[in-house]
């Protein structure tokens, strides 16, 4: 099944289901109004919305629209949670050799995490707002799973029981402002600005075998000004699955229903520089800091730039017909303007 948010109807959006090849869709008021209404009441609200998919499916919907993602927000327009982990262990160990540091062994079997702010994601073509390019900006592509309700010391079994939606998101990182965060000891806040999901959050078994023990194993295709940038496995050099970072969120907590859980940014192992751009044949990078990695690595400074004004980052992932699964991220960097809510 696969649902969007439509910019209608207040801060939460519209609910609509989405057909499978993402051409139609349909609002459903009378089942939920938003996508939260849904998963907080998902046993009883997720079969009325499988026979909507069923029927979208199959041409015989009554209601059917158009779907045009660019008339999507994030599928959660805001959410009580957003923590983000850092799964792939390739992605830190880069930053940490980059600096001639080791990565702490316990890195290995306990899943770094952080909590984002939620208040405020912006849609999938909505521009990435900021006030200086000097802050660094850097994309930070990745898969998000959403929640039902997780009760505290949930096992990852119960975990991953508990996942109800797949969705890819650009965590927008800051990256001239990280290290002054960090050495205060406390934590990501202002380098972390609103991210954006997916026009479309899918439900696991929608994923067919590329969802395996928790993880979704295919590409994730990030391109850069129109120019192919990223092709890692999202299933590949995971350290920790889904299941296991939701435990990890829930160890000490309940989550509520709509807590959304990050991948952190997908990095499969790679050779080096040279030999792991999409360009040379490799599968390419999800960030620009893995590329300054690997310059800094090897020739010993930064050679790659942070995003600037009217930049743009497209991510996307499809299926093995070739075929978009959840819509494209699609945003240009622009000079920050207020927009009231």
């Amino acid at each position: 099944m696969k649902l969007a948010t439509l910019k209608t109807g207040g801060r939460d959006g519209t609910l609509v289901v989405v057909s499978r090849d993402l051409v139609t869709c349909q609002a459903v008021p009378k089942i939920a109004r938003t996508l939260q209404c849904a998963l907080d009441d998902w046993e009883h609200v997720a079969p009325q919305l499988q026979k909507v998919y069923d029927k979208l499916n199959a041409g015989t919907a009554e209601k059917a629209e158009s779907f045009i993602e660019e008339e999507c927000h994030s599928p959660l327009p805001r959410a009580y949670q957003w923590a983000d982990g850092s799964a792939y262990i390739n992605h830190v160990e880069l930053v940490r050799k980059a600096r001639n540091a080791e990565v702490p062994a316990s890195f290995y079997t306990d899943p770094l995490m952080y909590q984002g702010g939620s208040d405020s994601f912006v849609g999938p073509n909505d521009p990435i707002m900021v006030q200086s390019e000097e802050w660094g900006v850097d994309l930070e592509a990745e898969v998000a799973v959403v929640t039902g309700d997780v009760p505290m010391g949930a096992t990852p079994e119960q975990a991953a029981a508990a996942i109800r939606l797949v969705m890819l998101v650009n965590d927008v990182s800051l990256r001239n402002l990280i290290p002054n965060e960090l050495a205060k000891g406390f934590g990501f806040f202002q380098s972390k600005p609103a991210s954006a999901f997916s026009p479309v959050a899918v439900t696991p078994d929608e994923l067919g075998d590329a969802w395996r023990d928790s993880k979704l194993c295919l590409p994730l295709q990030v391109t850069l000004n129109d120019k192919p940038f990223g092709r890692p496995n999202a299933g590949e050099d995971m350290t920790f699955s889904f299941a296991q970072l939701v435990a990890h969120a829930a160890k000490t907590r309940e989550l509520g229903a709509g807590s959304i859980i990050g991948s952190g940014t997908v990095s499969n192992k790679q050779g080096s520089l040279h030999g792991s751009s999409v360009e040379n044949g490799g599968v390419g990078y999800c960030c620009l800091a893995e590329v300054r990695m690997y310059e800094t690595i090897e020739q010993g400074a930064p050679q790659t730039p942070f995003l600037r004004y009217g930049d743009t980052v497209r991510i996307e992932m499809l299926d093995a017909s070739g075929a978009s699964i959840f819509g494209a991220i699609d945003q240009e960097v622009a000079h920050y303007h207020w927009r009231h809510r």
